[in-house]
C-alpha cells in the first residue's frame, strides 16, 4: 500500500521516506527516469514533499538518477533509432523535466552534418520503399515526414529536393526547386 492509499483510508501510513524509496526504485527498474518524472510520481501518490526531496537527493547522490546521463542516452538513442532532429529531441527532454542547460548540452552532441545525413537516410529509406505517387505528392509527404521529426522546413526541403532530383534525374531539378519552395511555405 502506498503512502497516498494509506492516507486516504485513514490508516497510519508507513514511513514516508520508505514509501518514496520503494516507489522510485520500482519506477527505475522499468526504465531510467529524470528527477522531475520521479518527483511527479511521488506527488501523484501523495508522498510528503520533504520525504520526496530527501529520497530524490539521495538517489541523485548515489547515481541512480542522473539527468545529464539520461539526456545523453535519450538523444543518442532517439536520433539513431527514430531519426529525430535536435529540435524534436529538445522538446522531448523538456517535457520530461530536464533542465534547459542540460538539454542544450545533450542536443549539441548532434552536429549539423550528422543531422543532415540522418534526414537524407530517412528520405532514402522512404523512397526505396517505393510507391507510385507523383513527384509533387512525394515532395509533400517527405517534407511533412521530416517536419514531424523536428527538421526545419529549409533542411527538409533541401534534402527532399536533392533525393527526388537524384531519383528522377537532373532534368527535373528546376521543377523540384519550385515544388520545394511551395512545400516549405515560400513564395514560388
Amino acid at each position: 500500500m502506498t503512502f497516498g492509499e494509506a492516507a486516504r483510508l485513514g490508516e497510519s501510513p508507513a514511513d514516508p521516506e520508505s514509501v518514496a524509496r520503494t516507489i522510485c526504485l520500482r519506477l527505475l527498474t522499468v526504465r531510467p527516469r529524470t528527477r522531475a518524472e520521479l518527483a511527479e510520481a511521488l506527488r501523484r501518490r501523495l508522498v510528503p514533499e520533504e520525504a520526496a526531496e530527501s529520497i530524490l537527493d539521495r538517489l541523485v547522490a548515489v547515481g541512480l538518477v542522473d539527468d545529464e546521463a539520461f539526456a545523453r542516452v535519450w538523444v543518442s538513442s532517439r536520433h539513431t533509432g527514430r531519426g529525430l532532429a535536435r529540435r524534436a529531441l529538445a522538446g522531448e527532454l523538456r517535457s520530461r523535466g530536464v533542465a534547459a542547460g542540460t538539454v542544450a548540452v545533450a542536443v549539441a552532441a548532434i552536429d549539423p552534418e550528422t543531422e543532415m545525413a540522418t534526414a537524407r537516410n530517412l528520405v532514402q529509406r522512404r523512397l526505396s520503399a517505393g510507391g507510385s505517387a507523383s513527384t509533387p505528392v512525394q515532395m509533400r509527404r517527405l517534407v511533412a515526414m521530416l517536419g514531424r521529426k523536428g527538421y526545419p522546413p529549409a533542411v527538409a526541403g533541401k534534402v527532399v529536393r536533392e533525393a527526388l532530383a537524384d531519383a528522377a534525374g537532373v532534368e527535373e531539378l528546376a521543377a523540384l526547386e519550385t515544388l520545394s519552395d511551395c512545400a516549405c511555405g515560400a513564395e514560388p
